[in-house]
């Protein structure tokens, strides 16, 4: 595929907070707006739909009962009209989306994407194999067949983690070895140690600064095309999101999406950390081979008779049935 250009689109937006329908729309508005200006595959933030609900960090689970409990009212359920909207749309568009949303099924929540085709249709789905930290409470664990990361579409091979799973390292190789091309790392917002660190004894490492790097430091390991995509917080929705007195919530802030090569260079400039936007680049897939050369971690630069991975396909399940003899 070396010399055809295929553009990859990474969206940087505020969530439409709690409110299931507008957040379709609003998903609905931004594929509209990446096909009218040439995305062949566009990225979404991690539960974009109905946004990330930084009041659990911030707040007692007493005090988010009513507000998660709206969370979960307002979360997108896969076999549904609202995704039926979503995946039209994207038909309409042409184009490939990998769309993060906190996913409703049954009593249960899920930090999921979907892997939507240029027909509308919903050829992969995965879930967020381990929540992080206090997201326990709140979603499940993704099982076996979100080890799968990577699906084939008309613009390559494109794969897609949440959040802090790019810091499972197995994860990670897992996927460089489904031979990814495109990959969509989807983030919340998120903001930087607050002034002065010294008053903070809590070791804070989930900062924009080092999820950019993790997820650069995937193109540079897995020699492929990296979007980070993100969310935003306005000053507006503060209190809204019960962030009130949360003085890591800088307002307007949170953005750090980047589409990075498989060198690990940056391929567009960023926007400013509270400004909402779509990040393009044009990119050529050869460029991977190229870069192979020199560091193929599940090829010529792995050794497979000292270090391999084990990989579990059996989904786990709460119910089995014993067969009548």
């Amino acid at each position: 595929m070396s010399g055809k250009l295929t553009r990859i689109a990474a969206i940087q937006a505020e969530p439409e907070w709690n409110d299931l329908q507008a957040g379709v729309n609003k998903a609905i508005r931004l594929i509209e707006q990446a096909a009218a200006n040439g995305a062949n595959v566009l990225g979404f933030p991690e539960v974009f739909i109905p946004g990330y609900p930084w009041s659990i960090w911030a707040n007692s689970p007493v005090d988010n009962a009513k507000f998660m409990d709206e969370y979960f009212r307002n979360s997108l359920v896969k076999e549904s009209d609202e995704m039926e909207r979503i995946c039209a749309a994207v038909r309409e568009a042409g184009i490939f989306v990998v769309l993060g949303y906190s996913e409703r099924f049954n009593g249960t929540l899920f930090i999921a994407q979907s892997f939507i085709d240029p027909t509308g249709t919903i050829i992969h789905h995965r879930r967020k194999i381990k929540p992080t930290h206090v997201e326990r409470a709140y979603w499940g664990d993704g099982q076996a067949e979100s080890l799968k990361t990577v699906v084939d579409t008309p613009f390559g091979k494109v794969g897609g983690l949440n959040c802090w799973e790019h810091s499972q390292t197995l994860l990670r190789y897992y996927e460089y070895a489904q031979d990814v091309d495109i990959h969509v790392a989807s983030w919340p917002l998120i903001w930087e140690v607050p002034e002065p660190e010294e008053e903070f004894d809590w070791l804070y490492h989930i900062t924009p600064t080092m999820s950019s790097r993790i997820s650069q430091v995937m193109a540079m390991e897995g020699a492929c095309f990296v979007m980070v995509c993100t969310q935003i917080l306005t000053e507006k929705n503060r209190e809204k999101n019960q962030l009130k007195d949360f003085v890591y919530a800088k307002t307007p802030s949170g953005g750090f999406s980047m589409i990075f090569g498989p060198d690990a260079a940056e391929l567009c400039k960023p926007l400013d950390p509270g400004e909402e936007g779509i990040l393009y680049a044009d990119i050529d897939l050869g460029r991977k081979a190229l870069a192979k050369q020199n560091l193929d971690i599940v090829g010529h630069y792995s050794r497979p008779d000292l270090l391999s991975l084990r990989v579990t396909t059996e989904v786990g399940t709460q119910i089995h049935y014993l067969e009548k003899k």
